[in-house]
């Protein structure tokens, strides 16, 4: 029947990919202890990774979460202060600590917090603890998205068209937006999250979502830094996975399309995408492989494109962490993205090809 030959078919991919996982294991931890700098489900998906490899796991924690499931899952746990977050899982000095009182040889942010602060990154090399995640300099190079696109055009790699510099008034985004043609999306340049974003269809509209824009960039940012680029109309939002080690050998893993969202934030995120055909996915991947090449990144880090109805894609950002999204990428694959992360953060050499 139908139903037999899908469940044979499910069967024979989930052995392939378990034996593919299994072919990547190794009896060499990189680490002997990890400090998760996060809370919630991300440190639990990091802790789980961890024990299997035999490394030994620590927990910090606010006073709110003293109870959580990831305070459990851990072999330790610190408390580091009161539930507010500005005041316990944003405090790099407390977390320092629990570094210094548990002996914890490496730190793994997980997604939000201080998983892409650079400041964090160079505290924790200061103190000779391994930070699992790319260097100080990747983070800065992709955390503005003026400067990241000055540089994934240097690379090659596609951009929007726009103009890749800071605009300081009304007038100087009306000149703009006239000369690219609209509609055009005014952005934060610090931006993330669908915030500080506006589309303008016209003068009216553009120096609107200028003021409104920078006002909410600076509230939300502490930078109200605006560019103006065009807008591809009926998009679709495509990222791209990568894992790259410390000698710039670099794989991708695909893609993921979360395509359907709401105010700018991902609803739903599916891979592979039904849209992009394998001509494309190599384009794109060998340009994200390119972009993180520029900046010499080293760890696992996605690059987000845009895509029109006719699969020209475009750079957006790079996202320098782990994301909410990666577990399907691992379904895919059958890759343990945070066992890789680990081992390219202990200098080791990437255990995969594209072939792979």
């Amino acid at each position: 029947s139908i139903f037999r030959r899908a469940m044979m078919m499910h069967l024979r991919r989930t052995l392939n990919k378990s034996c593919f996982s299994r072919s990547l294991s190794t009896t060499t931890k990189p680490f002997g202890k990890v400090l998760v700098a996060n809370r919630g489900e991300i440190a639990c998906r990091v802790f789980r990774t961890c024990k299997e490899m035999g490394i030994k796991t620590v927990a910090i924690y606010s006073e709110a979460d003293a109870n959580a499931m990831h305070t459990k899952m851990a072999d330790e746990a610190i408390c580091i202060g009161p539930a507010a977050s500005s005041d316990s899982y944003l405090r790099i000095d407390r977390i320092l600590n629990a570094i210094e009182q548990t002996g914890a040889d490496a730190v793994h942010p997980g997604y939000g917090f201080l998983s892409e602060n650079a400041e964090f990154s160079k505290a924790l090399k200061e103190k000779g603890v391994t930070f699992i995640g790319p260097g100080p300099f990747a983070i800065n190079a992709m955390g503005d998205k003026i400067h990241s696109k000055k540089i994934a055009q240097d690379a090659g790699v596609n951009t929007i068209p726009g103009f890749v510099g800071a605009l300081e008034n009304e007038a100087e985004v009306l000149k703009v937006a006239q000369e690219i043609g609209y509609p055009v999306m005014i952005k934060a340049s610090a931006g993330g999250g669908g915030k500080g974003m506006r589309i303008a269809w016209n003068d009216k509209e553009a120096v609107q979502g200028y003021n409104l824009s920078r006002r909410e960039a600076a509230a939300s940012f502490g930078d109200d830094t605006i560019f103006v680029e065009k807008f591809v109309e009926s998009p679709r939002h495509i990222e791209i996975q990568i894992l790259m080690d410390s000698k710039q050998n670099g794989v991708y893993l695909n893609e993921r399309e979360c395509s359907v969202q709401r105010r700018n934030q991902k609803v739903v995120e599916e891979a592979p995408s039904v849209f992009v055909d394998e001509k494309t996915r190599k384009a794109m991947g060998e340009q994200a492989l390119a972009l993180a090449k520029a900046v010499q990144y080293q760890s696992a880090g996605t690059v987000e494109f845009l895509m029109d109805k006719h699969k020209n894609f475009y750079f957006l950002e790079m996202n320098t962490r782990l994301q909410v999204e990666h577990p399907i990428t691992e379904k895919i694959t059958g890759v343990d993205i945070v066992e890789e992360m680990l081992h390219i953060a202990a200098e080791k050499p990437l255990r995969l090809s594209q072939d792979d």
